[in-house]
């Protein structure tokens, strides 16, 4: 792919002294960072990894990962992403369903027997890599897993989906695909800019974690720049506020959950007073929401839609947008890239008309799609007379209540608007009588007063329809999250299960 292979190209003419990644307060140097992409690649090359070879990388959001990504796409391998979140069982699972010819993974992982094994027994090469330190654990001296040749389109990328609402599934996005995608989001919003010397021009953000899309997609752009970036082990209020205090960006990226923890927490405006806009994406964006994040901080709210599946965002806002069309179009996730055609269809493919709600399709270069260039998603949507995107739901979420639908995502909202909460969640349960039933899981905003199921049904009865209430409504102290900060609805569903054993 040009830009991302010409950015990492450029690395290698930026001073070793250049500062390339901040983290917890540290800048590491291209030159520190250069001597692991270095040692990477001299293991992977005496290992027989050439192009395409496969090489697997428990990608946390650490410096040794950056470097494993320079090393493994800048001489044209594929990276397999391993998600450092998840137990180690899932992970072992992971490394034996994907088979790349090579894992790389703190020595931490390599301490869990069930990693350990999985690795040794699937015939895999195996690496630590801590530090400027990359110690074979297991397999070798050379790669015996065959690399794929006959791929019309190399993949740059295998990545897992997060899995929230089933298990996680594999995505391979190609160098044509990534190349689309980058061009995309720079014809959007001008991000390339001028030529610069490698390593200099503002620090952008990396919020999210590197195994979600929008991590991943936020150091892939930063290495085709050539920028330098601060790389966030995990969101916090204070991390996010405190780097955007320092480093001054224009835009900075805030997933909806946390736009809503900032909100919660206060955040002082002039810790932000740098920012012309925000990017929101990964899930559902409220309007109120964005409302209170525009009349608090004065500053535009550009929601973007995309997914896995598109290697990144294929719709948005940008800030021309806003200030044309907001107050009119709130609750649109804005309008198709450059690029990109967009249509909804019904269940028998019928192309449906503007207004009406169906399946989204997308066609882009970015999708990597079928014979027909359309690829059909879960997303429920329409899209308006003026081409903006409107998401009303997903096809494969709606509680059917003895008849009746309820949207998960409308019951949410009307529990986020009682004071006391900071965040819900709301999933569909079998029930003998009336096929489903919505049940509910609140945490609270901290400090916020304690409240009784009782009083937040009864707050839900006066927003919702009575069919649209939850049967029950439980709290905890926090919502499992997932690496987008999507909630993960499998450790949710385990924590439910355990409230209501205890109320037995």
């Amino acid at each position: 792919m040009a830009g991302i292979r010409n950015g990492l190209s450029a690395l290698w003419r930026a001073p070793d002294t250049a500062r390339m990644i901040q983290q917890d307060g540290e800048w590491f140097t291209w030159g520190d960072v250069r001597v692991l992409v270095e040692r990477i690649d001299e293991v992977l090359t005496g290992a027989g990894c050439a192009e395409r070879s496969r090489i697997g990388v428990l990608l946390g959001n650490r410096v040794e990962s950056i470097a494993a990504l320079v090393a493994i796409l800048g001489k044209g391998r594929t990276i397999v992403t391993l998600n450092p979140m998840q137990p180690s069982a899932r992970v072992a699972s992971d490394l034996v369903n994907s088979l790349p010819q090579v894992v790389l993974a703190p020595a931490s992982m390599w301490s869990e027997p069930e990693f350990a094994t999985a690795a040794e027994e699937s015939g895999v090469l195996g690496f630590a890599v801590d530090g400027s330190v990359v110690d074979q654990r297991c397999g070798g001296p050379t790669v015996t897993i065959e690399a794929p040749r006959d791929e019309q389109s190399p993949v740059a990328v295998e990545m897992f989906t997060s899995g929230t609402t089933g298990p996680p599934k594999r995505v391979p996005l190609t160098w044509r695909q990534l190349d689309a995608a980058m061009s995309a989001v720079h014809s959007h919003t001008g991000a390339a800019g001028p030529e610069r010397e490698p390593l200099t021009g503002r620090v952008s953000l990396v919020v999210l974690a590197l195994v979600h899309i929008g991590g991943m997609w936020a150091v892939l752009q930063a290495l085709a720049e050539a920028r330098p970036f601060v790389l966030l082990p995990r969101f916090t209020v204070d991390g996010w506020a405190d780097a955007v205090s320092e480093h001054k960006p224009r835009i900075a990226s805030l997933p909806p959950a946390a736009m809503r923890s900032l909100l919660s927490a206060d955040v002082p405006a002039e810790k932000l007073e740098s920012l012309r806009a925000v990017t929101a994406g990964t899930a559902f964006v409220s309007p109120d929401m964005a409302d209170e994040f525009i009349g608090k901080y004065g500053i535009p709210v550009l929601i973007v839609y995309g997914a896995t599946e598109f290697s990144g965002a294929v719709a948005g806002w940008t800030k021309p947008l806003h200030i044309e069309w907001w107050s009119r179009k709130r609750g649109s996730v804005g309008r198709p890239f450059p690029g990109v055609s967009l249509r909804t269809v019904d269940e028998n493919g019928e192309v449906l008309p503007v207004g009406e709600t169906g399946r989204l399709e997308v066609r882009a270069g970015q999708t990597g799609a079928g014979a027909d260039g359309w690829l059909r998603t879960s997303d429920l949507a329409h899209l308006d007379e003026d081409g903006f995107l409107y998401i009303d739901g997903r096809a494969d979420d709606a509680i059917i209540r003895g008849g009746f639908k309820v949207h998960p995502e409308v019951v949410s909202d009307a529990l986020r608007a009682h004071p006391s909460v900071l965040d819900a969640c709301v999933y569909g349960r079998s029930d003998d009588r009336l096929g489903q039933v919505p049940v509910a899981v609140v945490e609270f905003a901290e400090g916020a007063p304690a409240v009784s199921e009782d009083e937040l049904k009864t707050f839900a009865r006066g927003q919702l329809t009575a069919y649209e209430v939850p049967v029950s409504i439980h709290a905890v102290d926090e919502l499992p999250r997932a690496a987008s900060l999507k909630i993960d609805r499998r450790r949710l569903l385990d924590m439910v299960a355990e409230l209501e054993a205890a109320r037995v």
